[in-house]
């Protein structure tokens, strides 16, 4: 198992290291793409005395406060919203579950916008505010789906699609109400909307870290548990799994790493869910290997994405919410048609 995950894991940042630097190097700015490594490499200690500066003041301000800490940003979101959409998946048994589908992302959304309405957003907790009230409003979303899919205290996980997609166009309409309530500030609403890294600094990344670090540790030290529950909640918990708890941890971190990446980047649907079930398509259902895998394929995809965003009408930018729905929404109509003929995934 640990040489199949470092083999993976190797494939994987490698594929996020090309994907990091190709993405540094566009840019409607146009800037040659050896000046853009010169002015990375200046950077580094020791190593940028030895490159001479050969590139106006501009131009390094270009790569290095506005690329740099997008790429980076990009990263982090994609790599919580996937590894997220896995112990969602992993939990409930069902590859259509995702932070989108099951109205986290838009409960999220919810206390973001509504902290932006009034003006809030620092007043108590500083850059961290808008992450924990989108983490709040997001663990009711969740309770509220949880409490649908539920009968006589048996959840029903093939009613839990549905409630979500109930609950997300109930809070959706919230949002739109503040949409039309606001006056100065609705376009940093409808930013959530829509979803985008436009103007994010690196005080964005040092923000989302923390949530992506300790989120990942602890989905990894339930790989086990995860994997005992593709055998049925009554058969892990025969082999020691507690079955209440691990539902209640794993749901309320995979919202914490949704409520973090949505707090910053605004409703960016389908990553959750394309990522982990194309992820377990090749490396197979073993979560000790599908949640690192999935970390950082999350992270490329959100970053191709991104870039594409930059890039398909430059210099104008489409939305990046926009450009993961058009990729993932035809992937969830195959899946859903694909879980018509074979229910081996849903949980009964």
């Amino acid at each position: 198992m640990k040489r199949r995950l470092l083999a993976w894991m190797g494939v994987g940042g490698i594929i996020l290291l090309f994907s990091t630097i190709a993405s540094i190097s566009m840019g409607s700015a146009n800037l040659p793409l050896s000046q853009v490594w010169m002015i990375i490499l200046h950077q580094i200690p020791f190593v940028g005395d030895w490159v001479p500066v050969t590139w106006a003041d501009s131009a390094e301000q270009i790569v290095m406060k506005v690329r740099f800490p997008r790429v980076i940003l990009a990263i982090l979101v994609g790599a919580c919203l996937a590894l997220a959409g896995a112990g969602f998946q992993g939990v409930l048994r069902n590859p259509l579950a995702d932070p989108y589908t099951m109205g986290v992302a838009s409960g999220a959304a919810v206390g973001a916008a509504f902290l932006i309405l009034f003006g809030l957003q620092f007043a108590f907790f500083g850059e961290w505010g808008i992450p924990i009230v989108a983490f709040v409003t997001g663990c009711c979303s969740l309770w509220i789906v949880l409490g649908l899919a539920r009968t006589e205290g048996v959840l029903h996980t093939e009613r839990l699609i549905l409630s979500g997609v109930v609950v997300q166009a109930f809070l959706g309409s919230f949002v739109s109400l503040m949409v039309s309530l606001s006056d100065k500030v609705v376009n940093e609403i409808v930013f959530w909307l829509m979803g985008s890294l436009s103007f994010r600094g690196w005080s964005y990344s040092y923000v989302l870290v923390p949530y992506l670090l300790v989120g990942f540790l602890i989905l990894v030290s339930y790989a086990r548990s995860l994997n005992l529950f593709a055998l049925g909640e009554r058969q892990a918990a025969h082999m020691g799994v507690q079955v209440d708890r691990t539902k209640l941890i794993v749901l309320l971190v995979s919202t914490l790493l949704t409520a973090a990446a949505v707090s910053i980047a605004g409703i960016v649907g389908f990553v959750g869910l394309v990522v982990p079930h194309l992820v377990r398509l090749l490396v197979g259902p073993d979560y000790r290997i599908l949640l690192p895998v999935a970390t950082v394929m999350g992270g490329v995809y959100v970053l191709w994405a991104d870039t594409l965003a930059r890039m398909l009408l430059s210099p104008t930018e489409l939305p990046l919410g926009v450009i993961t729905a058009f990729l993932g929404a035809p992937f969830f109509a195959y899946l859903l048609k694909r879980n018509k003929r074979n229910r081996e995934w849903i949980g009964r």
